[in-house]
């Protein structure tokens, strides 16, 4: 894995770079609750990082226990505001109901896990876009592709607490 050349800078608010970090029980726990796995990356990342902000405000990745607080509240929003019928070949409303969102962008476009595979849904857009079968790959789709947002290369890290979130999700 590539997050290695991530670097954690102070948090905007705070000043500090305390890191909000998860742990094997709580991606185990995630895991069996929502009836899915993920890849070593995702775990990689959210016991070395955990919670916090990639690529200038960019791209957030959920700690397992804010997926799992938030999945039921995301799904019936997904279930009532539905617009992305042109992505229909990549994934059908029903196949993103069976999905976790496991993080966002600051834009607002959705990154989910679907059978092992991350997709993006864009909030300006009515396409699915599949970005990789691992975390880093999908991280790399996001700051790299040009799709969504202008491509970056910037890698820092700054660490936000989730119970900061609050409704932000």
């Amino acid at each position: 894995m590539n997050f290695d050349n991530y670097k954690v800078i102070p948090n905007y608010n705070t000043h500090r770079t305390d890191l909000f970090l998860a742990d094997d029980e709580d991606i185990q726990a995630c895991e069996q609750t929502l009836n899915i796995t993920f890849d070593n990356n995702y775990k990689e990342y959210v016991v070395t990082y955990g919670s916090g902000i990639l690529g200038g405000t960019y791209v957030r990745i959920y700690l397992p226990e804010t997926i799992v607080l938030t999945v039921d509240e995301w799904k019936k929003r997904i279930n009532e505001y539905w617009f992305w019928d042109e992505g229909a070949a990549v994934l059908t409303k029903e196949q993103v109901l069976d999905s976790v969102r496991i993080g966002d962008t600051f834009d607002g476009d959705e990154i989910i896990l679907y059978k092992n595979e991350y997709y993006i849904l864009p909030r300006n857009s009515e396409m699915i876009y599949k970005a990789g079968k691992t975390l880093e790959e999908t991280i790399n789709w996001l700051c790299n592709s040009g799709i969504l947002t202008e491509a970056f290369s910037e890698r820092e890290f700054e660490p936000f607490d989730p119970s900061e979130w609050g409704d932000k999700l």
